[in-house]
């Protein structure tokens, strides 16, 4: 068995507001979803919603029931709980023992990816055309890196263009990899990509100056967070690794502006907080809301038929600098900086 490694990069949301969005769909929460604007998602959509992609999400689960993604969801797999044969189900949160043991986090990454746009309910996803494929590999809020792999491995055999995953190690497990104790996700990451599969995975959320693992020892993008003014979150670790194959992407504010500070997204049904308002939604924050929104981009990026390589460029090299204002440039602060999707899809 792998190593632990912890899924939980969401920090707790308070009350509060901050600023509202222009929203062009009937979604009702669509205004305050500030980082569909920060990474011009709308701009994006005339030219690719993701019709076709698949975004595979390796986390806790996703919620089958959930309405804002009717319709969005694939057959997964679960790789938790397995009696005998794995997977041994579908990708349910639940598991196969059939109860919530807390685990919502992959349905909130799912609904920032892909949940429907214009339905009349909730939010709209950045790639509100693509599909999810789910893929139950965290039980709790953690897991080991030999369902992680595994999980991994499963998405880029069974149709998924692009894999998220929102979930890290700890601080200075970087070296189990660099020492070959534990090399299990960075080779099913590096297995992924040689089937054309873009990995995008969390910085983490420990404040610390590199990306935690698998992003830092793969060749997964790594992904930190910004808030709702483009702000490096004060949570995320910088985007740091060796390859400089990183961005960052709206994340939240981790409490400090409240619950519309941070990022609204779709929860099982029934979950939300009360703090936030309970329901089917709440907003969470954390390099775990900041990854789907890059997985999305690269959504919209191969429905427009591109190649991995060319998924990558155009993620990398049309980000922002937002203190800088250049683009494709690489800083320890943004790595390339904010992804932005109309440029992506223009490239």
């Amino acid at each position: 068995m792998g190593a632990a490694t912890s899924a939980v990069l969401v920090m707790a949301a308070v009350v509060a507001v901050a600023p509202g969005a222009q929203a062009a769909t009937s979604d009702p929460l669509r205004g305050k979803q500030w980082g569909l604007d920060q990474i011009n998602a709308e701009a994006a959509w005339g030219a690719s919603t993701g019709k076709g992609a698949v975004v595979a999400v390796v986390d806790t689960g996703v919620d089958f029931d959930q309405p804002d993604l009717a319709g969005q969801l694939l057959p997964g797999a679960t790789f938790t709980g397995c009696a005998d044969v794995r997977p041994c189900g579908e990708g349910d949160f639940r598991g196969p023992d059939g109860k919530n043991n807390g685990d919502e986090h992959g349905t909130h990454v799912a609904g920032i990816v892909a949940a429907a746009a214009d339905n009349g309910i909730g939010i709209a996803g950045v790639a509100p055309g693509a599909k999810v494929l789910p893929v139950k590999v965290l039980e709790a809020g953690s897991g080991s890196s030999e369902d992680i792999a595994d999980g991994i491995r499963w998405a880029a055999d069974n149709g998924a263009d692009v894999i998220n995953l929102s979930l890290g190690s700890g601080p200075g497990a970087q070296l189990l990899t660099i020492v070959g104790v534990d090399t299990l996700m960075r080779d099913a990451i590096a297995y992924a990509r040689t089937q054309g599969v873009v990995t995008v995975a969390a910085a983490g959320n420990s404040s610390t100056p590199l990306c935690s693992d698998p992003a830092f020892n793969s060749v997964a993008i790594c992904v930190g967070a910004t808030d709702s003014a483009g702000i490096h979150s004060y949570y995320s670790e910088l985007p740091v690794k060796l390859d400089l194959k990183s961005v960052s992407a709206p994340g939240g504010s981790g409490g400090l502006t409240g619950c519309d500070g941070d990022v609204w997204s779709t929860v099982p049904v029934g979950t939300g907080s009360a703090t936030c308002g309970g329901g089917n939604y709440d907003s969470y924050a954390g390099t775990s809301m900041a990854t789907p929104h890059v997985a999305g981009v690269a959504a919209l990026l191969y429905s427009q038929g591109r190649s991995m390589d060319e998924v990558e460029d155009a993620i990398l090299y049309t980000s922002h600098d937002p203190l800088l204002g250049l683009d494709g440039l690489w800083t320890p602060l943004y790595g390339f900086g904010i992804v932005d999707a109309a440029a992506a899809v223009a490239y």
